[in-house]
């Protein structure tokens, strides 16, 4: 007779869609999707107008664009953290998209109309840049006003996976988009539609939005912010895996533009198709971060390292299908580890403090992209897309590396230790042992 051992009893897990129950988070993330179909479509569309219709293929100018659309949170977002943790998120994140609806209308009619040029290009991506330093980390932190505390870390997985739904959807609207009605058209209506935030934000219901505490006005809140961050070490690593990442890994723009035009010779559809097979890895690491019921840092850094394997694995591609089979892996560990870092940092950091901290957090992600976007750009046209992609591998392996020594030399805790925690269900139970220390559960002073 076998007798069965008896398990541990698990608590029912939780639903991976439950911040959906909240009125105010469902408008919010209807018209959050709609506006970032537009606003990937019209990137896709825009870095299509810049590689293939204002320069002969030059990828450094494709960079240049980006950079100036990123480069501005890297100087000015760690400013903004003190602002943000002072005033409404919901009016600034208002604002921000009617600017970015403005802009993004403005390019679709230049192209319509013809006067369209690589300087008005830069200089709206400029603008954009200068405006979404500001509403970056308003919109990161905004969930914590949309849902309870305990569906936070629900309502940021699902943030993110809404954001690579758009991502998938989008760049494949604007491939039809420019083959059917053209560039310009694609680009209006893509800006037309990022007035879809607009409306979300005014259906709010702001008796339903949930309170948060806000910094008092007083002098060296940025300073105190950057000691907050100093005095936890864990937030230090996470940072530096998140900027390492954001300078070499995102810069999916180029690697799907570079790759489809240069290396295989491909058309508008095509690379709207390579932009959306990577939007399904992205989509699937965010499903996991929705799933979770507490982020880990061993899954940050089994994130990084499934970069390193699908960077290297789609430089290799021989062929197109392969390509398109093995990009996806990139984009999943790049939105995975992001997305987790994004709710563990939300979930651990004191709420005074979590403007601030996000700030920085946009700031490396996005701000990243002014010396990584550039180095891409550079690299795809003495070496090859190819090359390119292989760098970005580089920066995952050099993400795995940092956060495996870090938790060798301050908890003690092996490799596969990490391994095994990382494909272990998250549980509540914060018993000192090393699967529950790579939990990095302690918080900040």
């Amino acid at each position: 007779m076998v007798v069965r051992r008896k398990g541990k009893s698990r608590e029912p897990r939780p639903s991976m869609f439950r911040a959906l129950a909240n009125r105010n988070f469902r408008i919010w993330i209807i018209g959050a999707l709609l506006a970032n179909i537009g606003g990937w479509g019209q990137r896709a569309a825009q870095d299509w107008l810049v590689l293939t219709e204002l320069t002969n293929n030059d990828a450094v100018a494709l960079g240049f664009s980006l950079a100036l659309q990123f480069g501005p949170i890297l100087i000015l977002g760690p400013f903004v953290g003190p602002f943000i943790d002072r005033f409404p998120g919901r009016t600034i994140i208002f604002w921000s998209a009617v600017i970015e609806t403005l802009f993004g209308v403005v390019l679709g009619i230049a192209v319509l109309t013809g006067i369209a040029t690589l300087g008005l290009v830069y200089a709206l991506a400029l603008g954009l840049g200068i405006t979404q330093a500001i509403e970056t980390p308003a919109r990161q932190i905004f969930v914590n006003e949309l849902v309870s505390k305990n569906n936070v870390s629900n309502a940021i997985g699902l943030n993110s996976m809404m954001f690579n739904t758009s991502r998938l959807i989008g760049p494949a609207l604007a491939g039809i988009g420019i083959s059917l009605v053209g560039t310009g058209w694609t680009l209006l209506f893509g800006g037309l539609s990022l007035a879809s935030a607009v409306v979300a934000i005014s259906m709010l219901r702001r008796g339903e939005l949930h309170s948060v505490l806000k910094a008092p006005k007083e002098r060296g809140q940025f300073r105190a912010g950057l000691a907050y961050i100093q005095s936890r070490a864990d937030l230090l690593i996470v940072l530096t895996m998140l900027f390492v990442v954001g300078a070499l890994v995102f810069n999916f723009g180029i690697f799907s533009a570079t790759m489809a035009v240069i290396e295989f010779g491909l058309g508008a559809h095509d690379y709207g198709f390579i932009m959306s097979a990577l939007a399904v890895g992205s989509l699937g690491g965010a499903l996991l971060v929705a799933r979770s019921s507490r982020p880990r840092l061993s899954v940050i850094t089994m994130a990084a390292a499934s970069i390193a394997v699908g960077g290297l694995a789609a430089a290799l591609a021989p062929t197109v299908t392969s390509f398109v089979v093995l990009f996806p892996i990139l984009g999943f560990g790049a939105v995975l580890m992001v997305a987790t870092i994004n709710g563990y940092i939300q979930t651990t950091t004191d709420e005074i403090y979590r403007g601030r901290v996000m700030a920085i957090f946009s700031t490396l992600l996005m701000g990243a992209t002014l010396i990584g976007s550039p180095l891409a750009g550079w690299v795809s046209n003495v070496f090859g897309p190819r090359w390119a992609i292989g760098v970005a591998a580089l920066g995952g392996l050099f993400a795995t590396v940092v956060a495996l020594v870090w938790m060798r030399s301050s908890h003690n805790i092996s490799t596969m230790d990490t391994v095994r925690s990382a494909f272990t269900r998250s549980s509540t139970d914060t018993s000192d042992t090393a699967t529950q220390v790579i939990t990095i559960t302690e918080r900040g002073p």
